[in-house]
């Protein structure tokens, strides 16, 4: 064979070998250098063998290079994830990014070598998409699929799109677009549009909105693959659309409602014989357009009863569900959320959730234990009955702002389930928070767990947190990290975040539907860790960490003092005194503009991104209007004028705080005041109707916001600190004397 002849035979056998053998290679490669662009050069990646299906990665440092190898493309990045912050002392969230990479790579004294022990790990819930993804673009999307891989994650929800798919379906069922305009929710609602809660609120939705997130759509599941994770895709629960009975006279349908202020959706009974026809066509068209990788979600009854407990009704319902699943793909898995056993318990009793998840085949359905940090679902159900499950986080409800989380049992919690005799099949862990972008800590803690199977010593875990993030080893920020633990961390009392009285409809009295303002801690000993942080901006030389934690714990400071001085202005107007009226509830406002300044130096805490963010989807004027009204809404309001959910979403961000709260405030104390003045008790009932018409004003108004931050969050948070902290502290031991 002459030498030209071997040269193209070795260039053959290399391209093979690259476009057969090396797809984990080429995915960590190209995530490397999407995170680490300048630094990509000086790592070099293999990939491991593996055959017992779950992740392993291995580090080492040879001949000045970190070589990186893993089973996936997913555990190579976890490896590099591994490398960046055990040995360069970088960091990723969401909240703050810490990238400074030495010029001279730290060498790995020894090969690391590790394992996990969980097949899944699990991520996202149905209203994540919409309380913090609504609006993403594809560069989002790259960076939070990124993020899912630094992290462990190889189980992504993935439900983007799923509009264009029924579109198609029902289009080729005979149904029209006229039939379909009341069906489709607006954009910011489609968690609970796909999980039948309602139809139609927020639309009528754009052809281009499913044109574009189809494509958006075939890009996600595209790179999730790619790097080795299986989407988890949805699958058919008999939701249709009102016209189906104009369409289908003799079907067998349901009317159910949410009672949260919307009508009635209709959902098909299992034992029609179009459910399974349905099923199969939903299956076989998102298959075509977004591929499948056998997992399915599916979530019966979520937040409503069905209409009998009757044992053997649930398991028949579930049997068919699963058959429908079956006929379309013979390897389905049913992916069930675990919601409704914690959020009903009173009707999910023992026999009802046996009777739903044993008349399917133990491996074909995996269950969700969604929030078993606050309550493991696992412990009462025997395991779930056999089938497989994960151990998931949930932490924060509707992207309220604030400083919450579960520390300690967090970092217990999922080693001490998989050391539990009792656990049988936990195969894995996850995130299914309602809502992203806040209280990063939380999240890194927690998916610390996919690479160990012991608790995490958090003595030992959070001084690397603190060096990792802020770029230096301090121990003032270590100790401050400490009371955090202790307060607003410690997960006691409340089952998530406390709110802030400012967020809420203005009131009285602080205990009211309107806002959970109850906190897991005394104000007063969260007030050292701000100490700390102001003291630590003196320093110079901050991370983006440090001044979005800065930032943040200065927010919550302020929001909890609100509650001081509205007790203040309502014991002034119970008394009749108006000149500490005035003096008080001035304050307040005050208050209120002092935390928009804060918050309008981090973009973390803008109303602007979300508003252009929505509108930047829009084709035209009316699409644009559309798409600001459907983020407004979500976040105020949530639904109509008298949602009863209104505030359930609520946010403390920066223009939202100056335009909407602080201007409710405000009207409530023209009332009070002219109340005052009079003699009168207050029109109570007035003023709700009032206000309500005010707020849905507001959700169709027309406004730009800020973009981009203008101020410093060092020098507003020093001045703040300066402006506050003495009262602050005069304030609560006043509240601790009793005076």
């Amino acid at each position: 064979m002459t030498k030209g002849l071997v040269w193209c035979a070795l260039m053959l056998l290399g391209i093979s070998l690259i476009a057969t053998a090396q797809p984990a290679v080429l995915a960590g490669k190209g995530l490397i250098q999407r995170v680490i662009p300048e630094h990509a050069r000086y790592f070099e990646v293999a990939e491991l063998n593996n055959t017992s299906g779950k992740d392993e990665f291995e580090i080492e440092s040879i001949n000045g290079k970190v070589v990186l190898r893993g089973s996936s493309g997913v555990a190579i990045a976890s490896a590099l994830y591994h490398y960046l912050i055990e040995y360069a002392h970088c960091q990723i969230t969401w909240n703050g990014t810490n990238l400074a990479l030495p010029a001279k790579l730290p060498a790995v004294p020894a090969k690391v070598r590790k394992e996990t022990v969980y097949r899944y790990r699990y991520n996202l819930n149905y209203c994540t998409f919409n309380y913090s993804m609504s609006w993403w673009d594809w560069d989002r999307w790259q960076k939070e699929i990124d993020w899912m891989a630094l992290h462990g994650i190889n189980m992504p929800l993935a439900i983007t799109g799923e509009e264009y798919v029924w579109l198609e379906v029902y289009k080729e069922m005979g149904f029209s677009e006229d039939d379909l305009k009341d069906f489709f929710s607006g954009p910011a609602y489609f968690g609970w549009f796909w999980m039948g809660n309602l139809d139609g609120w927020g639309g009528p939705l754009p052809k281009n909105w499913m044109e574009s997130h189809k494509t958006l759509q075939q890009q996600i599941v595209r790179r999730e693959r790619e790097l080795g994770m299986k989407p988890v895709l949805p699958a058919f629960t008999g939701h249709v659309p009102a016209a189906f009975r104009k369409k289908y006279p003799n079907a067998q349908l349901k009317a159910t409602n949410w009672t949260n202020g919307f009508g009635d959706t209709y959902i098909l009974d299992s034992q029609d014989p179009l459910f399974a026809e349905i099923g199969k066509r939903f299956l076989n068209k998102q298959k075509e357009l977004y591929g499948t990788d056998h997992l399915y979600s599916a979530d019966t009854f979520n937040e409503n009863e069905p209409p009998t407990d009757d044992p053997a009704y649930l398991s028949k319902l579930s049997e068919r569900i699963y058959e429908g699943m079956r006929q379309a793909d013979p390897d389905a898995v049913w992916v069930m959320q675990g919601w409704l056993f914690y959020s009903d318990r009173k009707f999910w009793k023992a026999p009802q959730i046996e009777a739903l998840l044993s008349a399917v085949p133990n491996d074909r359905m995996l269950l969700l234990d969604l929030a078993a940090e606050i309550e493991p679902v696992w412990k009462r159900t025997d395991a779930f009955y056999g089938k497989p499950w994960i151990w998931n986080m949930l932490n924060n409800f509707g992207g309220n702002v604030n400083l919450f989380g579960r520390m300690d049992g967090v970092a217990e919690g999922p080693a001490a389930a998989w050391n539990d005799p009792a656990k049988k099949r936990l195969e894995g862990i996850g995130l299914t928070m309602e809502a992203i972008e806040q209280n990063p800590v939380i999240y890194e803690l927690m998916m610390d767990h996919t690479w160990r199977t012991t608790p995490i010593d958090l003595d030992e875990w959070l001084p690397k947190y603190a060096r990792n993030r802020y770029g230096r080893a301090d121990d003032e920020l270590v100790k401050a990290w400490q009371i955090l633990r202790r307060t607003a961390y410690n997960g006691k009392e409340i089952r998530d975040g406390a709110e802030s009285i400012v967020t809420g409809r203005p009131t009285l009295d602080s205990t009211t539907v309107w806002t959970r303002t109850k906190l897991n801690y005394p104000p007063a000993e969260l007030l050292p860790a701000w100490d700390l942080f102001v003291k630590a901006s003196a320093k110079g030389t901050y991370t983006d960490g440090f001044l979005y934690d800065l930032t943040d714990i200065s927010r919550q400071v302020l929001a909890n003092y609100a509650l001081v001085i509205q007790k203040q202005w309502v014991q002034a107007f119970r008394s009749g005194d108006r000149a500490d009226f005035q003096k008080h509830s001035h304050a307040f406002i005050e208050l209120i503009s002092d935390m928009d300044l804060l918050l309008g130096t981090r973009k973390d805490f803008m109303l602007g991104p979300w508003i252009a963010s929505a509108r930047a989807w829009g084709n035209n004027g009316g699409e644009k209007a559309l798409y600001e009204r459907n983020a407004r809404d979500l976040i105020t309001l949530w639904g109509d004028a008298d949602s009863p959910l209104h505030e359930y979403s609520n946010r403390q961000w920066s223009g939202l705080l100056n335009d909407f709260y602080k201007v409710r405030w405000e009207k409530f104390f023209v009332v009070l005041e002219s109340a005052m003045k009079s003699g009168k008790t207050p029109d109570w009932a007035t003023f709700e109707k009032s206000i309500a018409q005010w707020e849905w004003q507001w959700v169709n108004a027309r406004k730009d916001f800020p973009v981009a931050p203008k101020e410093s969050s060092v020098r507003v948070a020093t001045m703040l600190h300066d402006k506050y902290a003495r009262k602050m502290q005069e304030s609560y031991r006043v509240v601790t004397r009793g005076e």
